[in-house]
C-alpha cells in the first residue's frame, strides 16, 4: 500500500479502490467466492457446498451441487450528495444498484434489506420521501423489502443520511455470468448513453445550473437482464457501470478475463448536454458514473439476438455494439478515437466525482 491513510480515491472505484480491496481486504478474507470479485456472490445452500469454498472437499465434489439452487448475495452502501437530485433520490439509488448488483450475475433478484444511518435533525418528511422512493422502486423491480435497521447519529455524523442495502436473488439453471468468463471474439455491448447520473448529480451539488432537461438515468435493469437472457444463455459477463464509469468497468473485465478489449470512441453514445458539461469541467464521459446502464460481453453468435432483445425494453432501447474482446493486449483496453488513432483507456487513478453513489 503507497498511503497509509485513507483517501477520497480509494472510494473511486478505480485503482486505489481496487489496491484496497486486493491488498487489504482480500488476503485476511480470501475464499472461491469472494475472489471472483463480481457485483455479487453467487452460491449453492448446500454443506458440500460450503465445504468446497472452505477448501475442505476436493474440487470433483463440484458437479454433486452443479444442479442445486443457486443464490446471488450482495450488498453496498449508499453516500450520495445531495440526497435528492434531478430523476432520483438516496433511495431509489440504493433499491436500484442492489437489484442491479443482483442481475450482474445473471440472478432474478426477490429480497432486500435497508438499514439507514439518519443524523438528528433530518427532516421527517424527507424521510418519508425517501421511503416512498425505495417502495417505488421496489414495487418496479418486483422485489420486496424484508428486513431493516435504523440507526440516529449525533447532528454532524452522517451529513443527513446513509444507506446500506443487502439483497438476494436466484440464479437461473444454465446461467454462467462472471467478469472472468470474457473469451477472445465476443461481442462488447453497451445498453444506452453514458455519464448521465455523474453530471446530473456534479451539477446539483455544485450549483453549476446547466440549462438541460437532464435527469439521472438511474433505473432497476433486472427485466432487461432477464429478456437479454431469454435470447441467449452466452452472455459472458454483465457489468453495470457505476463508480468509474465505462473506462473503469472495462479494465475490470480485461483484467478479470486476460483479454485485451478494443472499443470505439464513435460508436459510444454520449447525450449532447453531457458532452458540453464534461468539455466545460474538463472530465472524460468514459470516467463518469453511471446508474441505469450495463455492458455485457456475448458470444458473436448470439450478439445479434440479444442486441434485438435489448433494444425491445424500456432500458435497452438505445443500446449499441461498441468494440469487441481480443487476444492482445490482455489486460488492457484500447480505444479507437474519433480522428483514427489508438489510445489507452486506463483506470481512473484519483478521484473525479466522489459522494456519487
Amino acid at each position: 500500500m503507497k498511503h497509509d491513510r485513507i483517501l477520497l480515491a480509494h472510494g473511486s472505484g478505480g485503482k486505489l479502490s481496487h489496491e484496497l480491496v486486493e491488498k487489504l481486504f482480500l488476503p485476511p478474507f480470501d475464499n472461491p467466492i469472494l475472489s471472483r470479485l463480481d457485483d455479487a456472490a453467487v452460491f449453492s445452500l448446500s454443506p458440500i457446498a460450503h465445504r468446497l469454498s472452505l477448501g475442505e472437499v476436493s474440487s470433483d465434489k463440484r458437479s454433486a451441487i452443479s444442479d442445486m439452487t443457486r443464490l446471488a448475495f450482495t450488498t453496498d452502501s449508499y453516500v450520495v450528495k445531495p440526497l435528492f437530485f434531478c430523476g432520483g433520490d438516496i433511495g431509489r439509488l440504493a433499491v436500484c444498484g442492489t437489484v442491479n448488483d443482483l442481475s450482474m450475475v445473471g440472478a432474478t433478484p426477490l429480497y432486500i434489506s435497508a438499514a439507514f444511518v439518519i443524523e438528528e435533525g433530518f427532516p421527517l418528511k424527507d424521510l418519508e420521501r425517501v421511503v416512498a422512493s425505495m417502495r417505488k422502486a421496489a414495487m418496479e423491480a418486483r422485489v420486496l423489502i424484508v428486513a431493516g435497521d435504523t440507526k440516529v447519529v449525533e447532528r454532524g455524523s452522517a451529513d443527513g443520511m446513509f444507506l446500506n442495502t443487502t439483497g438476494v436473488g436466484v440464479v437461473p439453471v444454465g446461467v454462467e455470468i462472471s467478469g472472468g468468463n470474457a473469451q477472445v471474439g465476443d461481442v462488447v455491448i453497451l445498453s444506452g448513453p453514458i455519464g448521465d447520473h455523474g453530471i446530473v448529480v456534479l451539477s446539483e451539488r455544485e450549483g453549476l445550473g446547466f440549462e438541460t432537461d437532464l435527469r439521472s438515468d438511474i433505473a432497476p435493469l433486472n427485466h432487461l437482464v432477464s429478456a437479454m437472457l431469454q435470447a441467449s444463455l452466452r452472455i459472458h459477463v454483465l457489468r453495470d457501470p457505476t463508480r468509474g464509469g465505462l473506462a473503469t468497468i472495462l479494465n475490470e473485465i480485461a483484467a478479470q478475463s486476460k483479454v485485451g478489449i478494443r472499443i470505439e470512441e464513435g460508436r459510444i453514445p454520449v447525450r449532447d448536454a453531457v458532452r458540453a458539461a464534461c468539455e466545460m469541467l474538463g472530465y472524460d464521459p468514459l470516467y463518469v458514473a453511471n446508474e441505469g446502464k450495463l455492458v455485457a460481453i456475448v458470444a458473436p453468435e448470439d450478439a445479434s439476438s440479444v442486441l434485438a432483445a435489448m433494444r425491445r425494453t424500456c432500458y435497452g432501447e438505445e443500446a449499441v455494439v461498441i468494440g469487441e474482446v481480443v487476444a492482445e493486449p490482455p489486460g488492457r483496453v484500447l480505444m479507437k478515437t474519433g480522428i483514427g488513432g489508438t489510445r489507452i483507456v486506463d483506470m481512473l487513478v484519483g478521484e473525479m466525482l466522489p459522494r456519487i453513489c
